[in-house]
C-alpha cells in the first residue's frame, strides 16, 4: 500500500470515491512473499504432475520453480541454492548425468516426452493457474492412491526424517483417497500432532547410503534419535490427556519432560500459587460461609420488636451484601501466575539470517474528541507503537476518528513525519518507554546501560526535535479552537469532508507503508492508517463498538493480520516487547487454538500519591482478573487486550472432545456437554439442508473450505454448489464484500497477492459505510458486540459462552500505561458509564443469569459476569444501609436487639472473618493494605452515587426508551501538578453521598444530645449506634474532603440541595419523635378506670355522666 496514495473519502451507497490529495507516483502492488513464489525469477512455484505443490528439494523446500530447476541441473551446479543437497530427477525431468539409477519409478515415457510437455505444461501455467494458487484458502487436489510401503514383497518400517530442518511429508486426511503434501516445516514442529512419515520406502537389505541416508553409525543416532522423540510424545501425550480430563492444561519444565532445544521449550508456563497461601485463604473463606450461615440463622429468629420495619430493612440489605461478596468471591478460588520465555518466543520464530515468522500484528487506536483527548496524547500513543520492538513488516496501526476532525488528521500527519526520526533513535538505543512525552519527562539515568558515546548528543538532538513537534501540535489545538463558518479547509483549497460530524462520507489515509515510510535511517517503518467510517443521519453507528467493527473490516482488506492489539488513545506501550509477551500464548502451539485474547493490567501515570479516589482499581487487576485467569479468563476490560482474529470473526475454537465424566469439580469448572465435531457438523451440512439451517454461524469452522476443495464421498458433483451455498451463508453474515470475505478464509492472514492498492482502498471504503452492516451478524454475533456502553464485557463474554479462553499476562514491566480522570466529578462519571452498561446488560437478553446455559462457559466463569452485571444493583440496599444509623440516632431505636455474650460471638466472628479473608488475599496477591483500603472506600462511594443514577437512567433507557448521551472521560496531557484533584463540577451525583454525610453527622448530634437529656443509662445502647453512623462517615471520607476542594470551596448548589434534604429528614423526625423526657413510674390506670373506658365507647351513660368520667381519666392519664 502507497503511503503516498492520498487522502481518500467515499460512500459506497452514494457510488462515490474521490482522492483528496492524490500522489504522482502509480500505485503499486504488494510484493508479498508466502511459499509459492520462486526465490530465483520471482514465478509461481506451480504444481507437479500429481497436483501438488512443486519441492525441487526435500531436505530444506527452498521454493523453485520446475524450469529454474530445470536449468539447474542441466547448465547449473545441480545442487539446492540454499542448502547446498544435489538435486535428485524427480519425476517427468530428464535425466542428467550423475543420477542414481535406482529410482523408485522408472518414467521412460515421461523421459523422451519431456521437451514438448514443459513447454505446453508449464508454460501454460498462466494467470489462470495463479489465480487458483492465491484464492481465498488454496488447497492442493489429492489425487491417486496412497501406495503401500513394499519391499521385497513385505511391508517395511517407516523411518522418520533426521534431526534437521527438513521438507516433511505429511499425510493428510481426505475423503476421497490418499495422498501426501509436502510442506517446508521447521524441526521444531515434531512436537505438534501431526505424523510424521518417511518419503519413500527402504530395502533393509541395501546400504543406506544408496538412499541418501548416510552409514550405519547414522542410523544409530537416529536411533537414539527417534526414542528420545517418543519419550517426548509420550509426555505430551500425558499432558493432553491431563488437559482431557481437567479442563486446561498447560504444560511447563518439570522432570518429566526430557531436555530438548531450546527452541522447542515452552513459550510459557502456569504457576500455581503456594498451597501455603491459597489452601488458608480457600478454608476461610468456606469458614466465613459458615459463620454467614449462623449469623442470618440468628438475626432472622430474633427481630426486633419495637423497630421491625428498621429491622426487615436491614436484613434484607444483608443478605443482599451476602450475595453480592459470594459472587465476587467465589471467582477467586483459583488465582495463578503466569511466566514468559521472550528468549524462546525469538529462537523459535526468529532464526538468524532468516525472515521472521511471528505473526502480524494489527493494532487499533479510537479516538473522537481531540479536545477532550488531547491530539498530544494520541501521538504518543501511535509514536509507541510504530516504535515497539517487533518485526516493522508485521506492525500496522489504525487509528479511528470517530469524530471526523481535521484536528486529528493534521496531528496524525505530523506525527507520521515525527516518527521518522523517532523510530529509528528508540530501536537504534533500546529506550523505555517509546513514548516521548513519558520518556524525556521522566527524573531517571538516562545514560545507564548507554556505550555508545554518541547516545548523549542524539538524545538532546531529539529532545528538540519532539519540542519543536509538540509546538506544531499545539498550534493545531490553538487553531482548531475557533471553527470558520464555511468550515475547515486542507492545505491545498479542498474542503474538509467531515465537517458536517453527522454527516460525512468515509475516509481512509495511509500516512506510512512499505512503499512510502521509511526512517531517517533509512528502513521501513511500520504501517500508519487513518480511518473515519462514513456517517449519515438515520443510522444507529453504535458509538466506539461500531467504529472497532469498522477498524476489522478495513485492517482486514488492507494487512489482515492474525492478531489484533486494541488500545485507547491514551494508553501508550510502556513494554516495547509486549506484543511479544502475548505472542508466547498466542503462538504457542497447545494455547493457540483456544486463546481468544491476551489481557494486560490497566496500569495509570499521573495519579496522586494516595490515590484517593482508588483509580489504580489494583484489587480488581491483581486479585479479581488473577483469580479468573485460573478458571476460564478475565473478562475484557476495552483496552490492552490482543485477540485472535478467528475469535472476533466469531468462531468456535478446536476443542477436543472431553471423555463424559462428570464430577463436583467439573460442575463448577464447565460443562460436561459434549460438542459435536466440527468435520461431521459440515457432513451434516451437506446430507441434511433443514438440519444446516438450525447451525448457528459461529458452529461453521474456518477449515470448511478446506474440505470443500478436497471433496466430500459422495458429493463430488455437487461441489461448485456447496461452494456457492458457503459463500452465501458467508456473505450473509460478514456483508457484501467479496475481498472482505476471502480475506477471512486465510488462516494464516495477509492479503491477495493480486490485489491492487485501488481496489483495496474502494473496497476498505465500501465496509465502512454506514449501512454496511445491515442484515448481517455484526454486532451480533461477530466483532464487538452491540446493545450497551461498555462493549467489552458483551464482547469477552460472547466469546468464554463460545468456549474461547482468555490469558491474563502480568510481565514485570507494565505493558501499557494510561491517563485517568483524577478529580471527583470526572471519576464518578467514568463509573457511571461503566455502571450504566451493565444495568443495559443484566436488562438484555444477554444477561450472564440467563444468557445460553448449554454454551461452554464454565460455572466460576458465569459467577463472575453475573457479578459484573449485578453489581450497580447493589446501590439500593447501600442507600439504605448507609441511611439506617441517621434512623437510628433520630429515632432511639436499632436494628439489633440486646445480645447475649453468646449471641455477640457471631457477630465477633463475622468481623474477624472478614478482616482475615482481606488480610490473606492481600498476602498472596501482593496488594497493599493502603490500597485495599481505598477501594473498599470508593465502593461506597460510588455505590451511593453513580451506581445508583446507573440503575435509574438505565431503566428509563430499557423501560422508556430515554436515552443517555456517552460522555468521553478528559484526557490530560500535563499531569504533575494535580491541579484538576481539587476541581470540582457541578453534577448531580454528587447528591446523594452527600445528603448521607449530611444526615449522619446531625444523627450524631441528635444521639448525643438525647443521651445526655435522658441520663447515663442511654450511653450504653449508644455507642452501637455510634459505631454505625462513623463506620458510614469514614467510607465517605475521601468524597467529603474532594467535595471541599483545596481552599474548602464547595459549589453552592451542592450546599443548598444537601441542607434541605437534611433539613427536611430532621423536622420530620422532631415531628413524629421530639426530644420529650418519656414519663417513668406506676401506672396509674386500674380496672375501673379501663371499664369506664369501655362503657364510654358503647355509650351507654347519661352525657353529663360521660363528661365526667372523660375529665376523671384526663387526670388519671397525660396522655
Amino acid at each position: 500500500m502507497e503511503a503516498t496514495a492520498g487522502l481518500v473519502a467515499g460512500s459506497h451507497n452514494n457510488h462515490e470515491l474521490v482522492v483528496i490529495r492524490g500522489g504522482e507516483k502509480s500505485c503499486r502492488p504488494i510484493k508479498q512473499t508466502n511459499g509459492r513464489i520462486c526465490k530465483i525469477c520471482d514465478d509461481d512455484v506451480g504444481t507437479s504432475h500429481d497436483g501438488e505443490l512443486f519441492v525441487a528439494c526435500n531436505e530444506c523446500a527452498f521454493p523453485v520453480c520446475r524450469p529454474c530447476y530445470e536449468y539447474e541441473r542441466r547448465d547449473g551446479n545441480q545442487r539446492c541454492p540454499q542448502c547446498k543437497t544435489l538435486y535428485r530427477r524427480h519425476k517427468g525431468s530428464p535425466r542428467v548425468e550423475g543420477d542414481d539409477e535406482e529410482e523408485e519409478v522408472d518414467d521412460l515415457y515421461h523421459e523422451f516426452d519431456l521437451g514438448r510437455q514443459t513447454i505446453e505444461t508449464f508454460g501454460r501455467d498462466t494467470e489462470a493457474q495463479r489465480h487458483e494458487h492465491s484464492g481465498p484458502l488454496y488447497r492442493f487436489p489429492l489425487t491417486g492412491r496412497q501406495l503401500p510401503l513394499l519391499t521385497n514383497g513385505q511391508e517395511t518400517e517407516s523411518v522418520d526424517p533426521p534431526p534437521d530442518r527438513h521438507a516433511l511429508m505429511v499425510s493428510t486426511p481426505s475423503f476421497s483417497g490418499g495422498g501426501k503434501r509436502v510442506h517446508p516445516l521447521p524441526y521444531s514442529t515434531v512436537t505438534s500432532s501431526v505424523p510424521v512419515q518417511s518419503a519413500r520406502s527402504m530395502d533393509p537389505s541395501k546400504d543406506l547410503s544408496a538412499y541418501g541416508y548416510g552409514s550405519v553409525a547414522w542410523k544409530e543416532r537416529l536411533d537414539s534419535w527417534r526414542e528420545k522423540q517418543e519419550k517426548t510424545h509420550t509426555s505430551l501425550a500425558e499432558g493432553a490427556e491431563m488437559a482431557d480430563r481437567g479442563g486446561d492444561f498447560e504444560y511447563g519444565d518439570g522432570p518429566d519432560l526430557p531436555s530438548m532445544d531450546e527452541s522447542r521449550q515452552p513459550l510459557s508456563r502456569k504457576i500455581p500459587l503456594a498451597s501455603s497461601l491459597v489452601n488458608p485463604y480457600r478454608m476461610l473463606i468456606i469458614v466465613r460461609l459458615i459463620v454467614l450461615g449462623f449469623f442470618f440463622r440468628y438475626r432472622l429468629m430474633n427481630p426486633v420488636e419495637d423497630a421491625y420495619g428498621l429491622w426487615l430493612t436491614s436484613v434484607v440489605c444483608e443478605v443482599w451484601f451476602a450475595v453480592s461478596w459470594i459472587l465476587d468471591q467465589f471467582p477467586k478460588w483459583l488465582p495463578i501466575n503466569r511466566e514468559t520465555y521472550l528468549d524462546r518466543l525469538s529462537l523459535r520464530y526468529e532464526p538468524d539470517e532468516q525472515p521472521s515468522g511471528l505473526a502480524s500484528v494489527d493494532v487499533y487506536v479510537s479516538t473522537v474528541d481531540p479536545l477532550k483527548e488531547p491530539p498530544l496524547v494520541t501521538a504518543n500513543t501511535v509514536l509507541s507503537i510504530l516504535s515497539v520492538d517487533y518485526p516493522v513488516e508485521k506492525i500496522a496501526c489504525y487509528v479511528s476518528d470517530d469524530g471526523a476532525a481535521m484536528l486529528t488528521f493534521e496531528s496524525l500527519a505530523e506525527t507520521s513525519e515525527f516518527a521518522r526520526k523517532w523510530v529509528p533513535f528508540c530501536k537504534k538505543f533500546d529506550i523505555e518507554p517509546r513514548a516521548p512525552e513519558v520518556y524525556f519527562s521522566h527524573k531517571i539515568d538516562y545514560l545507564k546501560d548507554k556505550i555508545q558515546t554518541n547516545f548523549v548528543k542524539e538524545r538532546r538532538a531529539m529532545k528538540r526535535e519532539y519540542e519543536e513537534f509538540k509546538v506544531r501540535v499545539n498550534a493545531l489545538v490553538a487553531k482548531a479552537q475557533k471553527v470558520p463558518e464555511e468550515g475547515w479547509t486542507m492545505p491545498d483549497g479542498t474542503p474538509w469532508p467531515g465537517n458536517n460530524v453527522r454527516d460525512h462520507p468515509g475516509m481512509i489515509q495511509v500516512f506510512l507503508g512499505q512503499s512510502g515510510g521509511h526512517g531517517t535511517d533509512g528502513n521501513v517503518l511500520p504501517r500508519l492508517v487513518y480511518v473515519s467510517r462514513e456517517k449519515r443521519p438515520g443510522f444507529h453507528h453504535h458509538k466506539k463498538a461500531g467504529a472497532m467493527n469498522g477498524l476489522v473490516r478495513v485492517s482486514a482488506i488492507l494487512s489482515n493480520a492474525p492478531f489484533l492489539l486494541n488500545l485507547d488513545c491514551d494508553h501508550y506501550i510502556n513494554n516495547s516487547r509486549a506484543i511479544r509477551e502475548a505472542m508466547c500464548f498466542l503462538m504457542d502451539p497447545l494455547l493457540e487454538k483456544k486463546v481468544c485474547f491476551v489481557q494486560f493490567p490497566q496500569r495509570f501515570d499521573g495519579i496522586d500519591r494516595n490515590d484517593r479516589y482508588a483509580n489504580h482499581n489494583t484489587v480488581f487487576f491483581d486479585i479479581n482478573l488473577k483469580g479468573l485467569d485460573g478458571i476460564q479468563g478475565p473478562v475484557y476490560v476495552g483496552t490492552g487486550c490482543v485477540f485472535n482474529r478467528r475469535a472476533v470473526y466469531g468462531y468456535d475454537p478446536l476443542l477436543k472432545p472431553k471423555p463424559n465424566k462428570s464430577s463436583c469439580y467439573d460442575w463448577c469448572c464447565g460443562p460436561r456437554k459434549e460438542k459435536r465435531n466440527k468435520q461431521s457438523a459440515l457432513s451434516q451440512h451437506v446430507t441434511n439442508k433443514k438440519k444446516s439451517k438450525k447451525l448457528s454461524g459461529q458452529q461453521l469452522p474456518m477449515h470448511t473450505m478446506q474440505t470443500i476443495d478436497e471433496g466430500v464421498e459422495g458429493f463430488e458433483d455437487d461441489r461448485s454448489n456447496l461452494m456457492s451455498s458457503f459463500a452465501t451463508s458467508l456473505a450473509k453474515r460478514f456483508g457484501q464484500s467479496p475481498v472482505l470475505i476471502q480475506s477471512i478464509l486465510l488462516e494464516d492472514g495477509g492479503i491477495p497477492q493480486e490485489a491492487s492498492p485501488g481496489s483495496l482502498l474502494k473496497e476498505a471504503i465500501h465496509v465502512i459505510s454506514c449501512g454496511y452492516e445491515d442484515k448481517t451478524e455484526w454486532g451480533n454475533e461477530i466483532g464487538w458486540i452491540y446493545g450497551s456502553v461498555t462493549e467489552d464485557i458483551l464482547t469477552g463474554f460472547k466469546m468464554h459462552c463460545r468456549g474461547w479462553r482468555s490469558i491474563y499476562c502480568m510481565p514485570s514491566r507494565p505493558a501499557f500505561k494510561g491517563s485517568a480522570p483524577i478529580n471527583l466529578s470526572d471519576r464518578l462519571h467514568q463509573v457511571l458509564r461503566w455502571a450504566l452498561g451493565s444495568v443495559e446488560i443484566f436488562l438484555s437478553r444477554h444477561c450472564p443469569l440467563w444468557y445460553d446455559y448449554g454454551a461452554r462457559l464454565k460455572c466460576l466463569e458465569r459467577l463472575a459476569y453475573i457479578n459484573t452485571t449485578v453489581y450497580p444493583w447493589t446501590s439500593l440496599p447501600l442507600v439504605a444501609y448507609c441511611t439506617l444509623p441517621a434512623v437510628c440516632l433520630l429515632t432511639g431505636k436499632f436494628i439489633i436487639p440486646t445480645i447475649s455474650n453468646f449471641a455477640s460471638l457471631w457477630f465477633i466472628s463475622m468481623f474477624i472473618s472478614i478482616f482475615a479473608t482481606a488480610i490473606l488475599e492481600m498476602r498472596w496477591s501482593g496488594v497493599g493494605i493502603d490500597e485495599w483500603w481505598r477501594n473498599e472506600q470508593f465502593w461506597v462511594i460510588g455505590g451511593v452515587s453513580a451506581h445508583l443514577f446507573a440503575v435509574f437512567q438505565g431503566l428509563l433507557k430499557v423501560l422508556a426508551g430515554i436515552d443517555t448521551n456517552f460522555t468521553v472521560t478528559s484526557k490530560s496531557s500535563e499531569d504533575d501538578s494535580f491541579g484538576e484533584l481539587y476541581q470540582i463540577k457541578w453534577t448531580t451525583v454528587l447528591v446523594p453521598p452527600t445528603t448521607l454525610i449530611v444526615i449522619n453527622l446531625v444523627g450524631i448530634v441528635a444521639g448525643i444530645s438525647d443521651a445526655i437529656n435522658n441520663g447515663y443509662q442511654s450511653w450504653g445502647p449508644l455507642f452501637g449506634k455510634l459505631f454505625f453512623a462513623f463506620w458510614v462517615i469514614v467510607h465517605l471520607y475521601p468524597f467529603l474532603k474532594g467535595l471541599m476542594g483545596r481552599q474548602n470551596r464547595t459549589p453552592t448548589i451542592v450546599i443548598v440541595w444537601s441542607i434541605l434534604l437534611a433539613s427536611i429528614f430532621s423536622l420530620l423526625w422532631v415531628r413524629i419523635d421530639p426530644f420529650l423526657a418519656k414519663p417513668k413510674g406506676p401506672n396509674l390506670e386500674s380496672e375501673m378506670e379501663k371499664d369506664v373506658r369501655a362503657i364510654l365507647r358503647d355509650g351507654a351513660v347519661s352525657p353529663s355522666a360521660a363528661s365526667t368520667a372523660v375529665s376523671k381519666l384526663n387526670l388519671l392519664s397525660p396522655n
